[in-house]
């Protein structure tokens, strides 16, 4: 037995796998932490469902007397492991009790579980599948759907899946997200498949632009699909016969109209980081290359949106945090790592002032 038993998941949505995972934990400590992942992120057809939604199915689908001993602890995501996994280590010390033991409970399917071995301290409890669901599963039949037959869609898939989240499935079938989510789903299939006859699996290059002037920061929103509407810094796909740094000026023009000299931009460049988690985009393995630019107190420059940009709009840098779930895949993470926007572990949280 421990004293606090940790279950780390996205659960997008909630089967009943997680809550056979979500019994163990409870069948070994009094006190249950379910760390929600991916907890800000816009709306997506890999993240359809808000942290909150996501924390009602879980609630929902647990026996009344289980709910008061089970704590939710959302959690973003860093694009970094080490980073994350401290983030976690910090969120779940503010609700245990110092010297509690702790037990992390999981199940190890794929690449993507080897995060369970990076908690050493805490007692690893492997558990075997359970069940035969998955949550792609759940959401390929949710989105190939349409409002009018997503009940029938999904009827095959209902024993695996807790009634309360069944409900809300049939009920965001029905609201407008679920039809701007399912057109993004169908054009990333494609997407995908246009690709499927490769010898190897396609890496794509792309750069993205951050301009910062008298402390605003320019965004464009994407006027199509994937992340159709949602806010992001400029940028998009090299050229076969660019550098870098002249893919980045072409599209900062073409989706701003952004018009300062080159050599201006030189002088204002400060850092160019290079983003590659492999699962930064839902497109396939795409790196970016953002390059940082500050103008320091210069006058504001016009811009206009054009292009693959709906807007274009200079975002003042104290009103960036408040709109983490606006952006579109890690932009959001760009900004934070050059402008340090939030609390990450291993660095000093900064309000007045921003680092040049």
């Amino acid at each position: 037995m421990v004293d606090t038993a940790i279950y780390i998941g996205r659960f997008e949505p909630v089967h009943k796998g997680h809550m056979a995972l979500l019994q163990r934990a409870l069948d070994t400590a009094q006190q249950v932490i379910v760390v929600v992942g991916s907890a800000w992120q816009a709306r997506s057809p890999k993240n359809p469902f808000t942290w909150q939604e996501r924390e009602a199915m879980l609630r929902g689908a647990l026996p009344e007397a289980d709910r008061s001993r089970v704590q939710v602890l959302p959690m973003r995501d860093y694009y970094n492991e080490a980073v994350w996994v401290q983030a976690v280590r910090q969120g779940v010390a503010r609700l245990t009790a110092p010297g509690a033991r702790i037990g992390l409970v999981g199940h190890f399917k794929d690449a993507t579980s080897s995060y369970l071995r990076s908690f050493p301290g805490w007692a690893l409890m492997d558990v075997e599948r359970q069940g035969g669901i998955d949550a792609t599963t759940i959401r390929d039949a949710l989105f190939g759907a349409t409002p009018a037959t997503v009940q029938g869609a999904l009827a095959p898939l209902a024993q695996d899946i807790p009634a309360n989240t069944l409900d809300a499935l049939h009920h965001f079938a029905q609201q407008p997200d679920y039809l701007a989510l399912q057109e993004e789903w169908r054009m990333l299939r494609s997407y995908r498949a246009t690709w499927a006859a490769a010898p190897y699996p396609p890496v794509f290059v792309t750069v993205d632009a951050l301009l910062r002037c008298q402390n605003q920061v320019l965004l464009i929103r994407r006027a199509h699909a994937p992340g159709k509407g949602l806010r992001a810094l400029p940028g998009g796909f090299i050229e076969p016969r660019e550098t870098l740094w002249q893919s980045c000026l072409r599209e900062l023009a073409e989706e701003t109209h952004f018009s300062l000299p080159e050599a201006t931009l030189r002088r204002a460049l400060r850092q160019i980081s290079v983003f590659d988690h492999p699962d930064r985009s839902q497109r396939g393995r795409t790196i970016t290359h953002a390059h940082y630019f500050d103008l320091g107190e210069a006058p504001l420059p016009t811009v206009q949106a054009d292009d693959d940009a709906l807007e274009a709009l200079w975002v003042p840098l104290g009103d960036l945090a408040a709109m983490e779930d606006q952006f579109f895949e890690d932009h959001f993470h760009m900004l934070d790592h050059f402008l340090y926007l939030t609390d990450r572990p291993g660095r000093p949280m900064i309000h007045d002032e921003y680092p040049a």
